[in-house]
């Protein structure tokens, strides 16, 4: 009898552990701190607190307030590959793969990293929480000039005090106090008085060896640059070449919360998501940082989205100043290369190293059309390598098929998407690009975008980017004045901007309600839809102004291959 009362209390234990009664814990980094790190390099202690962390379900790390330096000497090291990113060996700080369950309370710390660090990286995780801090780097990725004068195929530029500058064979380059190099690949013009990207304004690409300088004599630069074209006392961006560490990295995460969090700087994305379900950022701001006078936030998207299920919600967000768009929702598509045989193909994708997996359902898609023709499921593949494999099929290829159509998962890029109560403004390009199959409710937000408020995207020929929504509703937002910027951003408020080349056969995108909104605007230019079946656009308010310079014609309200229209003026 005591055997048996023995061996029945040693399993309740072991379930009790595996279940994780008795793991959680809450570890406060400051017991790891030592007064040397809090001036130098807090690294070492946030890898041992988080070891302390991981593995004990339900954790939570209690960060310690004020301001805590992250060099990259002694990060953690690896190999990935993310969409839209620049492949290869990343610094990360907070590294956290296998992790089920755990709390980052930031206590109102303020993350400073120096060098190329990705500050998160999650993988393979569950239930993840990060709130209460701020991201923020010693040196920006992006590099800020004032313009002083603009002459015949050159401008002087002067730059902050604190800037490291050098001109070997006569190129500028701009480098960290550690020697680190920070190449820029293109210039953006900002206007200084509305902090925004300056009216009607174009990207200047630059070639790789960067613009010819020399340095004047009262310490500003003189940069040649052909057919150079900007206003004195604006600002003048040098964008970063590559994008490489996002803030946020979120590869395959099953319920992840981003609140009151501050993202002032970082190498690529704001927050980037992909094959992740359940994703909520309640109060999350990039936008640059207070007192520090810069113009730019991040050096590219403030979010970005792939093949996410579940759901994904933005509320209370701001996304301002950073050097692409607010987000991007979308799928991958993989582009068929070769017919193999009879049920075989060579498929290629830049996106996802596994993109084709044994039980998979693809969607066939015309790179004509646009339009789904078939379903099959994907019997065996043999990688290649990680852009190409072939990939077999539990029947025949259809009959209509042809080289260079796409295929993607049908069951990923299903998210139901809510974005309520944000600002979206002042940055370089558009605002949402929304591509999830998913029903979407876009609701009480404030637009200020220099291109296209709103656009659907998706195409097979270029970005190869899945789309094709079928339930979006638009619904008492506010736009304020957007469309200021460059033409290829946009060409009305809320547009289509797929890549279609037959379009008179395509009927891509679906169901996309436009109700109750105001448009506080400059440019009638209000909506701009092709290929779209079903579109309803009523008790929507315009106010025309005339806050900026009026210098694109275009029809208020156009719609082209599009069936089952709605448009109450």
């Amino acid at each position: 009898m005591r055997r048996s009362a023995i061996f029945f209390l040693g399993i309740i234990a072991s379930l009790l552990t595996a279940c994780g009664t008795d793991a959680s814990r809450t570890v406060y980094l400051k017991d790891y701190l030592t007064d040397e790190m809090l001036q130098t390099d807090a690294y070492p202690a946030i890898r041992a607190a988080l070891e302390d962390c991981i593995g004990h379900k339900g954790s939570t790390l209690v960060l310690p307030g004020g301001v805590l330096p992250v060099r990259k000497d002694y990060c953690y090291e690896k190999y990935m590959n993310i969409s839209n990113n620049a492949p290869g060996c990343k610094r990360i700080a907070f590294d956290l793969e296998g992790v089920d369950g755990l709390t980052i309370e930031g206590n109102g710390t303020q993350l400073l990293f120096s060098g190329y660090i990705s500050p998160f990286y999650i993988e393979n995780s569950s239930d993840i929480v990060v709130k209460d801090l701020s991201i923020d780097f010693t040196r920006t990725f992006t590099s800020e000039g004032r313009i002083v004068t603009v002459g015949d195929g050159w401008a002087e530029i002067e730059f902050p005090k604190d800037y490291v500058i050098n001109l070997p064979a006569g190129v500028l380059r701009f480098k960290d106090a550690d020697g680190v190099l920070y190449p820029y690949s293109h210039l953006l013009e900002f206007d200084s008085e509305r902090k925004e990207v300056a009216h009607y304004v174009h990207d200047w690409w630059l070639g790789p060896d960067g613009l010819r300088a020399e340095v004047l004599p009262n310490g500003n630069y003189k940069c040649f640059i052909d057919r150079f074209e900007a206003t004195p006392g604006n600002i003048l961006v040098f964008g970063a070449t590559e994008r490489l560490n996002p803030g946020f990295t979120l590869d395959s995460v099953d319920g992840f919360t981003l609140e009151n969090v501050d993202i002032w700087a970082c190498c690529g994305m704001g927050v980037i998501a992909e094959r992740s379900s359940d994703l909520l950022l309640d109060n999350v701001r990039v936008v640059p940082p207070p007192g520090k006078g810069r113009m730019v936030s991040i050096s590219a998207d403030a979010t970005h989205f792939i093949n996410c299920k579940g759901f994904i919600r933005m509320v209370g967000c701001t996304f301002m100043n950073q050097i692409d768009d607010a987000t991007n929702i979308h799928g991958w598509y993989a582009v068929a290369q070769k017919k193999q045989s009879d049920n075989q193909l060579v498929l290629w994708s830049n996106y996802e190293v596994d993109f084709a997996r044994p039980g998979m359902r693809m969607e066939f898609v015309s790179h004509n059309t646009m339009m789904t023709y078939d379903t099959m499921t994907v019997k065996n593949v043999l990688k290649y390598n990680d852009e190409l494999s072939l990939v077999t099929f539990d029947r025949a290829i259809p009959e209509c098929f042809e080289v260079k159509d796409v295929l993607a998962d049908v069951d990923a890029n299903t998210a139901e998407v809510l974005i309520k109560g944000c600002y979206i403004g002042n940055n370089r390009a558009r605002g949402l690009l929304i591509g999830s199959k998913g029903p979407v409710v876009i609701e009480e937000n404030v637009f200020h975008s220099p291109g296209t408020a709103i656009l659907f995207e998706g195409d097979g020929n270029y970005w190869y980017e899945q789309s094709g929504v079928k339930d979006v509703t638009i619904r008492n937002n506010t736009f304020e004045n957007c469309l200021y910027g460059r033409r290829s951003w946009g060409p009305a408020y809320i547009a289509v901007g797929s890549g279609i080349p037959q379009k008179e056969l395509s009927r891509y995108h679906s169901g996309i309600k436009v109700e109750g909104n105001i448009f506080k605007t400059f440019d009638p230019r209000i909506l701009n839809l092709c290929c779209v079946d079903g579109v309803t656009y009523r008790d929507n308010k315009v106010i025309m102004n005339e806050d900026y310079e009026y210098g694109r014609p275009g029809e208020p309200l156009v719609t082209t291959f599009c069936d089952n229209v709605t448009i109450e003026e």
